[in-house]
Parts: C-alpha cells; structure tokens; sequence
C-alpha cells in the first residue's frame, strides 16, 4: 500500500503539510515529542486541521494510550484514528487525558477556540514543537506556506572516480527575493547524515554550484553514493528548487546529465527503459522520508503488465539502493519499458543504464499520472488549437548522432496512444512524418527518427515533434510523454532524455495551455537556463521553436552571458524561423577567451520575449567522444 499521505495535486500544487511534517528537521524533533506523550498517557488529540494522519504515517503513535480523538469541523464527527471515533472538541473537556496534543503547527490560533475545554491538569503538546528555527523560514507570518518548503533531493555521488556536480541559479531574485540561501544535508546509502552545511546565493540571479567531489575534500568524507537534500531560504515567486545535475568522471568518458527531482513523491513513475542486450540499468531507490520502506513496497513490472517484482529488502530512511532491473525482470529487453510501484516513498528517481563497454549514461522516469480520463475535447478543437500538444525533441547532428524515439504510457488511463512523429529541418519545413497508429500500453515501438530524417534536414539537424493523430484514435488527455536515446555514431556513447507534451504558441488557451511558468496561461516567452561546463569540455544547447496553430515568423532570442555573481558578461541575438530549431555550440556564439574569462561557474541565459522555445542543453568532450544531454530548465 502506497503511504497515506498527499504530497501534489495538480490543482492545488504542493502539500506544505506534508513537507513540514517529513523535513528531516522536524523528524529529529518529532520522535521526542512522541516520546513525551507516551511518558504523559493518556493523551487526548485535538486534530483542527485534520492533518493527524500524515504525522501518524512518519512518527506512529501506535502503543500510546489515546483518551479521546476530537475534531473542529461537524462534518468530521464519526471518521476515526486509530479505531478511535472522531468526537466534536467541545467533549473534550470530559477526558481523564494527563496531556492533549493539538495536532496543528499554529497552536495559538488553535488554542484560541478551545482553551477552557483543556483539562485543568493536562500538559498541552503541539506540532509546534516541529518547527523549524525561524532563520529557515521564508515567511514567518504563515509557517504552512510553500515558500518556506522550497526542498528538494538529487542524487549524489562521490565514489570509484565518478562524481556528480549540481548547477543552478538564483532565479528567486527576478521575483524579490533578496536573501537566499541553501540549507545542505548529505546522507550517505545507508541513510546517515555525512554533511549538514549552509550556503549563501543571495546575490542577484547568482550561480549556484555544488560539486560532490568539493564537498568531500571540504568535510574530509569517504567515498558515497546517496542524496543531497536542499533547502532553499529567503526565495521568491517558486516554491521549487530546479537545477541541472551533471555526472562526470576522472575517465573522460563518463559523462552525463540529468534534471531536478520533481520534489513530491508519487505513487507510480513510468518511462523507465529495459535494458539492452549489453547492458544494465539500475534504479536508483532513494528513500525520502524518515521512516524505513519495508520489504516488497517498491517495485518494477513491464509497462501493461500485472506482475510485478519487488524489492523485497528494507530501506532505511534517507538510504540509497541499487535496484537492478535485469536480476528482477530478466526477460525483458528494450525496446520495452518498465512501470515503477513508487507508494510515494521516493522523489522521482534516477535511474544509470550500464554498458558493457563501460560507458553510462544517467536519466530520470517521470510521474505517471492516476487521475487523468481521455479528453474528447482535444480532437474536437483541432481547428482551433492546430496541432495542440506537442512534444518537441532534438535531431541531432546526422553524420554524428543516431536519434531515437520510445513513446512512453504516463498515466493509468492511457490504454491506447493515438501518435504521430512529424520530422522538420532547421528552416522550419516539414520534412518528413511517421504514423504510430495506436499503440498499446504495452507497445515496443522505438523509432529510429535518424533513419527517415536522412538526407532530408539541409543544414543535418533538425527537429521531431510527438503529437496526437486523431485520425487513428480519440484517446488523448495532453499528458503525452517519450524518451528520447541519442548515441555517438563512432564511440557509441549514448545519452537519453524523456519530457511531456505542451501546447506552444498561440493565443488561445485550454485547461492551462500553454503553459506558464508563474502566472496565468498562455505563457507565450522564454526565459531558460544553460549551464556552462568547465574547460575544455564544449557546451551545446538546442533550441526549438515548435508552433501549435501559428506564431511570428522569427524568433527575437537573446543569449546572455553571466558570471558567477550574475553580471552580464554579453548578449548575442539568434532568430529561430517558426517550427524551426538551431543546434549551438557556446564556444561558437561568445568565443572561448570570453568564456573562460566568465569563470568555472558561468551560465547562460535563453530570453526571449516574443514566443516560447524549448530546449535542451549538452556538453561534449571532443577527445573522449562523450556527451551529456537532457531538457532545459525555465523560470
């Protein structure tokens, strides 16, 4: 059973309830508490806020008499804890309880309502023992805003010569935010804490940079493999901290990338690839809560299939384990791929594909969805909104790369994929289409995209878009996903990336799209971030500029060249000619004196004020003959 707990929905965004009852701060204050109230039975509770479950979920209360279970809300009356019948708080007054727990963090507001109801002789207790000290809280006015949990995990590793650098910025300041800061807690695989440190990024739109291999020469650790939790303090205007995490190693060769964790558990995360015949691919299971996974809760099967293989040893809280996807499933061969019984124990993870040649490369699955049902609206509104969803990936460099394409099932109601793959060259034309038909859940369709972009793509690359084919089928709910394998024709190095569908660039809107990122649809500009990697690897980004119904002809796209401290170093204008993509080396626009002028932590920026590009960012070591690639980030 996945835990009782709820951690986002997508109308009401993140739960700050559940991420200030699992902090890991407030776990080291919570098992005291509980402890306390065990020595003070029997206890009656006060649950105003009806947030008691989550708190029983991490710190059981289990074992400790309870003289009463009282609720504010009629509506409440008769729902149970623990056996116990919810009873209206103005009884409470009749318990024989030594103490009362008021299970909200605003115990005075709480308190208000109900103090003469309190037994004279009881010992009051509060989730307000949970708090975190006020230096880490963003707005102190309102203890459960998401402001205040602005969190996050990454993998992180420092182990066997391969290390793992993690890139941002202060994006926070465009919004207000003045005083930014990372609170940084290390756990090693077996979940114990190795580092707890605080940064300071409070410089306007300054790099952030955290590189496993500083940090272990800085507090003298062993080698690990584990998570880096984040705290970010002071931000504005995102409730969510976003970063680039490169994998790099003393061997050249090891090189690759991946994306921020999407800070809320779920309960299924799909898109994950079974391995090749040479190959491993091992999931990493991060264990993000204080309490330990049991045996057999996390788990893996083949995409539309019932059964399952779990993982059938315990993981202790904060721990790291391997899961290993060809000893569970060893039939299963890409190009099939692999749904994750997640129970909401795990941030989305990370998962490293093993070649036998030595070579890896390292990505992410993505969060498939319980709570979506075909739209028949999306067909019906083709006149109107063109293409409608759009899920836009790179062509690589032909006489360099192979493309390739994996529809990926990302909700429980998808049953059928209604698909095509429409291929255009860097000008903007239509080159070339591939009809999928409609695929089953269980489909093992990879598509080699290279192969009918071939000599089609004057300028050797391009781009692919995923869209819905109404033609053959009407199952479509906008929550289109894929992943995308690219591998180095000569040195067979391979990098993956998988993303969903949006609506690009028309006025109109629908249920939200075209997305912004801060504000009301249709978020119609751009604003992207691309780290720059260290000397002498080469940094390449590659911008699309896909159109749903119809948009300006051309871009108005400017690259803008920071440093360390966020001072623009330059600008250079592009223009992307509409459903058109270019594929850009760094080194090329800004020339390399000025990029090693700009420093170990520069980035850029992608700006665009006119329509909305997506992009995808790469680093390149010319000598090894690695790459890294996956989707950029925006805010």
């Amino acid at each position: 059973m996945p835990l009782n707990i709820e951690t986002f929905r997508n109308d009401q965004g993140g739960s700050a309830v559940y991420k200030a009852i699992a902090h890991p701060l407030a776990a080291e204050l919570a098992r005291p508490l509980v402890e306390r109230l065990g020595a003070n039975a029997p206890v009656a509770i006060y649950d105003p806020d009806g947030v008691l479950g989550v708190f029983d979920t991490f710190y059981p209360l289990a074992g400790i008499p309870i003289a009463g279970y009282f609720v504010q809300n009629v509506e409440r009356i008769g729902t149970e804890f623990r056996g116990r019948r919810a009873r209206p708080v103005t009884e409470l007054s009749g318990t024989q309880a030594r103490s009362v727990l008021i299970a909200s963090f605003d115990e005075e507001r709480a308190l208000k309502a109900v103090r003469h109801l309190i037994p004279r002789a009881a010992e009051v207790f509060s989730f307000g023992a949970l708090k975190l000290p006020s230096a880490m809280q963003t707005d102190r006015n309102r203890y459960l805003t998401a402001l205040n949990f602005a969190t996050n995990f990454a993998f992180f590793r420092d182990a066997d010569g391969l290390h793992t650098r993690l890139v941002s910025a202060n994006y926070w300041a465009r919004y207000g935010a003045r005083d930014v800061r990372l609170w940084c807690r290390l756990y090693d695989g077996n979940g114990e804490t190795l580092a707890t440190w605080t940064e300071d990024h409070s410089g306007p739109e300054a790099s952030i940079m955290i590189d496993s291999a500083d940090v272990r020469a800085r507090f003298s650790l062993p080698a690990f493999t584990g998570q880096l939790f984040l705290h970010a303090t002071g931000v504005a205007g995102h409730d969510v901290v976003k970063y680039a995490l490169d994998t790099y190693g003393d061997d050249p060769a090891v090189l690759s990338a991946t994306h921020d964790a999407n800070s809320w558990p779920s309960d299924l995360y799909a898109g994950l690839p079974a391995p090749g015949p040479d190959e491993d691919v091992v999931l990493w299971v991060q264990n993000s809560h204080p309490v330990p996974i049991g045996p057999n809760e996390i788990g893996i099967r083949a995409m539309g299939s019932s059964g399952t293989a779990w993982l059938t040893e315990e993981v202790a809280p904060f721990a790291t384990r391997a899961l290993h996807a060809r000893a569970l499933l060893p039939e299963l061969r890409w190009p099939r791929q692999i749904e994750i019984i997640a129970g909401k124990h795990v941030v989305r993870p990370r998962y490293e594909v093993r070649a036998a040649s030595g070579r890896s490369r390292i990505a992410h699955p993505n969060v498939e969805r319980s709570d979506l049902s075909p739209d028949a609206n999306l067909g019906r509104l083709a006149n109107l909104i063109g293409k409608g969803h759009i899920l836009p990936a790179p062509i690589l460099p032909l006489d360099s790369y192979a493309s390739t394409l994996l529809p990926t099932p990302m909700s429980t109601a998808q049953t059928h994929l209604p698909i095509k793959a429409l291929i255009y060259d860097a000008s903007g034309a239509r080159v070339g289409e591939h009809r999928f038909g409609n695929l089953s859940r269980d489909h093992a369709q990879a598509f080699d995209v290279s192969a009918l972009a071939q000599g089609k793509l004057a300028q050797g690359f391009g781009h692919v878009e995923l869209v819905y084919d109404f033609e053959a089928g009407a199952e479509a709910d906008g929550w289109l996903h894929a992943l995308f394998r690219y591998i180095d024709l000569h040195s067979g190095h391979a990098a993956e990336t998988s993303f969903g569908s949006h609506m690009f660039n028309t006025a109109l809107t629908y249920r939200n799209e075209p997305q912004s990122y801060s504000g009301p649809p249709p978020g119609l500009s751009t604003r992207l971030f691309l780290r720059i990697a260290p000397s002498p690897l080469k940094t390449l980004c590659h911008l699309i500029y896909p159109v749903s119904d119809s948009w300006h002809a051309l871009s108005d796209t400017r690259l803008i060249l920071r440093n360390a401290t966020g001072v623009e170093l330059a600008q250079e204008a592009i223009a992307i000619p509409a459903s058109g993509s270019r594929h850009l080396d760094m080194s090329d626009v800004f020339g390399e004196a000025l990029l090693a002028r700009a420093g170990r932590h520069a980035y850029v920026i992608v700006r665009d004020e006119t329509c909305r590009l997506f992009g995808y960012h790469a680093v390149r070591s010319v000598a090894a003959r690695s790459f890294s690639l996956d989707h950029m980030f925006g805010f």
